[in-house]
């Protein structure tokens, strides 16, 4: 992936009441993936913060952690990347932990079902803004806990997150929200920046029911920086099949 880059094609700032009523700074990134080309609005900065009512002080969203949602990271565009090529046909969508919703946004508009959650109360506005911004229709967004129940939600085939296992308690209660809106034989994929807790996570995932194929641990060019990663791959159920992917190592199913 040398060479792939997430070029800062202007700046907007919007530090005036936007049409929501909160103010912070935003930029359109223009953001290239394989042959296709996309505006992206995300925060200017990570000093960003706005919370007028207090909605993200009640979900637990900390002022330090409010603008961690509007930026791509770099495992954010992996998966993005992996998505473009992954088949998507016929099957029903969900990437949780969505923050920009990027991966989102790519499968959409190659005409993938996909729904995008997030716990991040500002998460669906800024999905919204970015489907607009490349006229494309609105994505579906489900504002989702990881620890509740979602029961509105549904079942998918497919599951994909990124940088999604920063928070080491939250292996096993992400594990039991993915089996919650698993259908039979769905497959799970996991963008990681190799934090500590994905062996947690996977054994979590197998005592579920799932089979899992690891990936080498790569370092990679995103963007000028560095990113050491792994994609983890899961299915459900004793005869499910994991997709090739065109970075596979040759490691068996386990």
């Amino acid at each position: 992936m040398s060479g792939d880059k997430v070029q800062n094609h202007s700046s907007q700032d919007a530090g005036a009441q936007n049409d929501v009523g909160q103010a912070y700074d935003i930029k359109i990134e223009t953001v290239v993936v394989g042959d296709e080309t996309f505006q992206l609005q995300s925060l200017k900065d990570l000093q960003q913060f706005s919370d007028p009512d207090g909605e993200a002080e009640r979900l637990g969203i900390s002022s330090a952690n409010w603008s961690l949602f509007g930026i791509l990271w770099p495992s954010g565009y992996v998966l993005a990347k992996t998505m473009q090529a992954f088949p998507l046909e016929d099957k029903t969508i969900l990437e949780i932990g969505c923050g920009l919703g990027f991966a989102s946004l790519v499968m959409h508009q190659r005409g993938g079902d996909v729904t995008a959650s997030d716990y991040h109360p500002m998460a669906g506005t800024f999905l919204n803004e970015n489907t607009a911004l490349n006229h494309l229709p609105p994505i579906k967004f489900h504002l989702a806990n990881w620890f509740d129940e979602n029961p509105t939600l549904g079942r998918f085939d497919l599951i994909v997150g990124s940088d999604i296992l920063y928070e080491r308690g939250h292996a096993e209660g992400l594990a039991s929200f993915i089996h919650r809106h698993s259908n039979d034989g769905a497959e799970v994929i996991v963008v990681d920046p190799i934090r500590g807790s994905h062996n947690r996570f996977s054994r979590a995932m197998a005592t579920l029911g799932y089979s899992h194929r690891p990936s080498k641990s790569e370092v990679r060019e995103v963007n000028g920086e560095l990113l050491r990663r792994r994609i983890l791959r899961y299915c459900l159920g004793d005869e499910c099949l994991i997709t090739e992917l065109e970075s596979d190592s040759h490691e068996p199913i386990h």
